[in-house]
């Protein structure tokens, strides 16, 4: 069947996510038929690089022989039951692994990031209730925050475009300023910045400290932010100032865990241990859904009681679901064998040489990096520039998806030499191929 036949038939049936679908009345759905390593196919032989990791979540490429050899495995054993009242060898195994990564060990899990975000939020909720201190009912994010679409999770979101509709469903929360390195004035460094923003959120803990249950941060880089990336000092300070004023810390690494900013967890670069930390997306390596919340023994024993009206009463009917679990287990077992961070250090360095060309274009703003992420900002006065960069990047066989303004890469961890110079090359032609104009950047949220 060909491409045409596909995007008819999606168009009619399926409703696509995070879309104007009436936008692919003009930008054709990209049918995908087979995938391997960094590369999409489509049903008429046409490749692009995935250069995104299928949304963040790919961490060895597409059509991996480990991943696959364990998936197979497992569902000659068990796929899945219910995890109230029974349990399994893959959720047992991937807790005890998680645990003696994160230092926290108790693990919970669902099915998304969202799901996650949700789950910590109302643990930490609950927890305070719990303790009989009903009053701390708030939530404290970062200016620009994204923490996932469902209802809880959009009360912790400071993006517009996705909380604005909703906002009588939504509790409201209280915004700390970010950190974000591209706010530093003339003479200030990234831990400047960082340090100007840690006082903000000082004078909004002492003002609200006794109604604010927790304050959610995404260690490192804030994603939809427009790869807002800031000095690892200010979760340091955030921890100190959360156990000064009594409020939960919890660490979204939803997108920035599983070696995505050079370390395992993206908080472990400020040395500090978090009282929730929220997993998704490369989790499983990009094969199943999968979420987990990990937090401490004092939260978990606040639970743990006769009354069962004092448990934690939340469920999702896969949860801890044995085959996502073993495709989880799977990835930590590539990341040891195969001494992933290390290996991602070295491929990092040759890609942003690659990359240096980019970063000098006369178009480009706050060309940034960390680990295996790198963004920069466009000076353009295109309203259109997200939807025409990725039009253009699809043409040179290449998915990207750029963040309003900001283009970023977050390729899969095998990503070659020759696959860099192709994505760099093709960047730069693009680049230049859309031209350069004077008026202000804006990297604000919007997405093709």
């Amino acid at each position: 069947m060909s491409n045409e036949a596909w995007l008819e038939r999606s168009r009619a049936a399926v409703w696509h996510p995070c879309t104007q679908m009436k936008r692919h009345e003009t930008l054709p759905l990209i049918p995908v038929a087979r995938a391997e390593g960094v590369w999409l196919e489509d049903f008429e032989g046409r490749r692009y690089l995935d250069a995104v990791s299928s949304w963040w979540v790919n961490l060895f490429g597409h059509n991996h022989p480990r991943m696959k050899a364990a998936l197979k495995a497992q569902l000659d054993e068990l796929e899945h039951v219910i995890l109230a009242g029974f349990t399994h060898r893959p959720v047992v195994e991937l807790s005890e692994r998680l645990g003696a990564l994160t230092g926290l060990g108790h693990a919970f899990y669902g099915s998304d990031g969202a799901s996650a975000v949700e789950i910590a939020l109302k643990m930490s909720f609950h927890f305070w209730q719990n303790r009989g201190e009903p009053g701390k009912t708030r939530f404290v994010s970062l200016e620009n925050s994204y923490h996932g679409e469902t209802v809880g999770a959009l009360g912790v979101t400071d993006v517009p475009l996705f909380s604005r509709t909703y906002a009588p469903l939504l509790q409201p929360g209280l915004r700390a300023p970010s950190p974000d390195a591209r706010l530093a004035e003339a003479g200030e460094t990234a831990a400047d910045v960082a340090t100007r923003a840690a006082q903000g959120l000082e004078a909004l803990l002492e003002a609200h400290a006794s109604e604010i249950a927790a304050l959610i941060v995404e260690p490192l880089v804030q994603g939809a932010a427009g790869m807002a990336m800031y000095d690892p000092s200010y979760l340091a300070t955030a921890r100190r100032l959360c156990d000064r004023y009594r409020v939960h810390l919890i660490a979204d690494e939803i997108a920035v865990g599983f070696g995505r900013t050079g370390s395992l967890f993206a908080y472990q670069q400020a040395d500090i241990l978090p009282d929730f930390v929220c997993l998704s997306k490369g989790l499983t390596g990009g094969y199943l859904p999968l979420s987990c919340v990990l937090t401490s023994d004092m939260v978990y024993q606040a639970f743990y009681d006769d009354d069962v009206t004092r448990g934690f009463l939340h469920s999702h009917s896969y949860t801890g679901n044995a085959l996502a679990c073993r495709a989880a287990l799977e990835v930590l077992d590539i990341f040891a064998s195969e001494d992933v961070l290390s290996a991602n250090q070295a491929r990092a360095a040759c890609f942003s040489r690659l990359l240096e060309p980019v970063a000098r274009h006369p178009s480009v703003r706050h060309f940034r990096h960390c680990g295996m992420i790198w963004a920069f900002d466009v000076e353009t006065d295109r309203p259109d520039f997200a939807q025409a960069f990725f039009q253009a990047m699809l043409e040179e066989g290449v998915l990207l998806r750029p963040i309003g303004r900001t283009v970023y890469f977050m390729p899969p961890y095998i990503l070659a030499p020759e696959e860099m110079q192709h994505l760099a090359a093709a960047t730069l032609r693009t680049l230049d191929r859309l031209g350069q104009t004077t008026a202000t950047v804006d990297s604000g949220p919007a997405l093709p």
